[in-house]
């Protein structure tokens, strides 16, 4: 049989009749933005049918696909379309087939329910003449060529551990729709922790350069640490201030703790949050030492390099965040199809790990939170038990909840100008007012969405402090917590903030107070339930801040970053603005 990718015939197709399987015969047309079709005899029963796989294979008398949905168009030679036929007994279909030469459209359908949730659709288009169906593939593969920013080339780390330990067969299920897509894929199976952050930080920028992105199958936790491995010695920035600078400004040129990234102490911290040591995987890509000398630059905010994760995780919060669903199928399609949304980074440097040490700046990027007190103690917590997979966190939590922990320490913070005078004042805890501490404010709260305007909005990625006022919080917490991100999960449905943006510029700095155990089982009540107010009580306060420092008067502390335990006595943060961009599009409003 001949071969159709062989000088195939330049002609420029608009409409023609075809047999679509499972449907009938229907005349396809191209519009200005994607494929139509309808039933040449309409008489037909419109009732979907599934394939085997769940995949979506016929549709209503009358369908339109845009293009921006249509990830493959692939050839797949001569063979049996087959018409609608009545079910006449379970798995047997009278009907008629016939033998023609066949291409398949591959699409994406949103589920009717929750938008979020994409699933793929695959039409089989069938007609006797060679030419007409090589014309349509190289017409419809023209216009996919030209939409910008699909992915060609990716880097993919797979975490075999992750989650349930299921990271590699829940890549080993989405394969497949890149392979479709024509992305080719260099697959890298983790064997330690620190394994991909190793890799990527010696990778030479012209190596790296070779790819559209790196993709990582596992949870928040092995995402920081590819996103830290780019990003420690890639991304150059002054530092935020020092907790004893914040509140005494510099006068003149200079800015706040100029650093130069590449000479910042790198610690070897297990960025894995699922299970450590990592099995043994099947590839091993020994790390190479760093070169300091590379001549291509790869800065950051990058336009075109995204990266992308396939949730596998315990809780994957930043795929729920920016996709809207925890599915690892409709996150391969938002990266086979090249979506991208950009996401706001947390700086997060470590000045002090106890109170009488004194060493170099560490710096943690976090793409969600950080977090103190309680969350550090549970992360610390869970630690002991992690042979109990991601229930470990459900005990953890529940343990250092029952001791209720208060810290002793100060926290300064960047006033935002519509902040000023909407923070709560201070209540003498041993006063309980009307109300038992709680202040019933309904707000009105608008999610980030897809298309946000406030994401958005233009930004050049950078942060700067000079010249801002900050404001101090002084006092015994059991918790400070700074969402870069709503951090939605099974868990929190609405997440810790629910009005934070992907990216926008801020951190949302969330301080709870000392206050009485019942009222905090309360905050932790509202955290839980979909529409809860958890901000709403006198002892947390909220602010909407660019950067915040805090210092301990305790000997040491323990912060939760991105699901990863880092000792910070004292510590600075700053958000960097849409740095990095993602393989998604946002929740679906």
């Amino acid at each position: 049989m001949d071969n159709p990718h062989q000088n195939p015939p330049c002609t420029d197709v608009s409409s023609s009749i075809f047999s679509l399987d499972h449907v009938g015969e229907v005349v396809l047309t191209r519009t200005s933005n994607g494929l139509s079709w309808k039933l040449v005899d309409s008489s037909n029963n419109d009732e979907d049918k599934l394939s085997c796989l769940g995949l979506k294979l016929v549709s209503d008398n009358e369908m339109e696909v845009s293009f921006a949905d249509i990830y493959a168009v692939n050839f797949i030679g001569w063979g049996l379309v087959h018409e609608y036929g009545l079910t006449i007994a379970e798995g047997s279909t009278f009907g008629h087939s016939s033998e023609m030469y066949r291409f398949t459209v591959h699409a994406i359908h949103k589920s009717s329910t929750k938008r979020s949730l994409w699933t793929p659709s695959v039409y089989t288009f069938g007609n006797k003449d060679l030419e007409i169906c090589t014309a349509w593939v190289n017409q419809i593969n023209g216009y996919l060529n030209v939409l910008a920013k699909r992915p060609k080339n990716l880097l993919v780390f797979v975490h075999p551990k992750s989650g349930k330990g299921h990271g590699c067969r829940i890549w080993e299920a989405v394969a497949p729709i890149f392979f479709q897509a024509k992305v080719r894929t260099k697959v890298i199976v983790t064997e330690r922790a620190g394994h991909a952050r190793d890799v990527l930080a010696s990778m030479a920028n012209r190596d790296l350069s070779l790819y559209d992105g790196v993709i990582a199958v596992g949870g928040d936790g092995f995402f920081n640490e590819i996103l830290n491995g780019l990003l420690l010695s890639r991304h150059k920035a002054p530092y935020p201030p020092a907790p004893e600078d914040s509140m005494h400004p510099v006068e003149g040129e200079s800015e706040f703790s100029i650093h130069n990234v590449e000479r910042t102490m790198l610690e070897p911290c297990d960025y894995n949050q699922d299970e450590s040591p990592l099995l043994t995987g099947s590839e091993h890509v020994a790390p190479q030492p760093t070169n300091r000398e590379q001549h291509q630059e790869f800065p950051f905010p990058n336009e075109m390099f995204r990266f992308g994760i396939i949730p596998a995780g315990s809780t994957d919060a930043i795929v729920i965040c920016t996709t809207g669903a925890r599915d690892p199928v409709t996150s391969a399609l938002h990266i086979v199809l090249g979506k991208r949304v950009r996401l706001d980074i947390a700086q997060v440097v470590r000045w002090k790990e106890t109170h009488a040490s004194n060493e170099e700046p560490c710096i943690r990027y976090a793409a969600s939170f950080a977090g103190y007190g309680f969350y550090g103690d549970v992360i610390t917590e869970s630690e002991k038990y992690r042979w109990m997979g991601p229930k470990r966190y459900d005990y953890a939590g529940t343990k250092v909840f029952l001791q209720h922990k208060s810290y002793e320490a100060e926290v300064n913070y960047v006033e935002v100008e519509s902040e000023k005078g909407s923070s709560i004042p201070e209540t003498d805890p041993q006063v309980i007012s009307t109300g038992i501490w709680c202040l019933p404010r309904k707000r009105g709260r608008e999610s980030c969405h897809a298309d946000c305007a406030v994401c958005n909005s233009k930004s050049d990625g950078s942060t700067n402090l000079k010249g801002l006022k900050w404001s101090k919080s002084k006092g015994r917490f059991l918790s400070v917590g700074a969402a870069v991100i709503s951090c939605r999960n099974e868990k929190a449905p609405d997440g810790l903030v629910a009005d934070a943006h992907l990216s926008d510029g801020f951190l949302h700095l969330i301080l709870v107070k000392d206050c009485p155990h019942p009222l905090y089982l309360l905050h932790l009540i509202q955290l839980a339930r979909r529409g809860g107010n958890p901000l709403d009580f006198k002892f947390v306060e909220h602010h909407k801040t660019p950067a915040f420092t805090f210092k301990s008067s305790g000997k040491e502390g323990v912060w939760n970053v991105d699901g990863e335990p880092f000792l910070a006595h004292k510590l600075s943060a700053q958000v960097f603005r849409g740095l990095v961009s993602l393989f998604a599009t946002g929740p679906e409003a």
